[in-house]
């Protein structure tokens, strides 16, 4: 199922003609949000303060890595280099140690799972549903 999900998306938008161009054999990276969307989140605390993992999205990360699919931790808080060892200790604990820690896109990134995002229909700047 996991590969089937990555082929459309890739199809569909990582290896468009219009941007650059990805090796075909690339398979990209989806990004994960920590604060959450893999980690419970009710307020800051500090940069040490993450919360406890949201099992189903651990458990989808989890899936994907085994699957051999790059995922990388998409996080404000990459934008503070001290803060990022505090993600990668949390991301230790959680048996994820091998992941990136990133704020930034590039064309490898094939999706994004957010709980702040709203998703656009493509070519068209208006919202998929009506939850903003």
């Amino acid at each position: 199922m996991v590969k089937r999900f990555l082929k459309r998306l890739v199809s569909k938008s990582a290896l468009r003609e219009e941007g650059p161009a990805i090796a075909e054999t690339s398979r990209g990276w989806i990004g994960v949000d920590l604060d959450g969307t893999l980690a419970s989140y009710d307020g800051w605390y500090g940069p040490a303060y993450i919360g406890e993992p949201i099992e189903p999205m651990l458990q989808r990360v989890k899936e994907w890595m085994a699957q051999g699919v790059e995922v990388r931790i998409f996080t404000a808080r990459a934008s503070v280099p001290e803060y990022v060892p505090y993600v990668k200790l949390w991301l230790k604990k959680q048996g994820l140690q091998s992941l990136k820690v990133t704020n930034v896109k590039d064309f490898g990134m094939i999706c994004l799972w957010d709980d702040r995002c709203v998703e656009v229909v493509t070519n068209e700047g208006v919202p998929k549903t009506d939850k903003i």
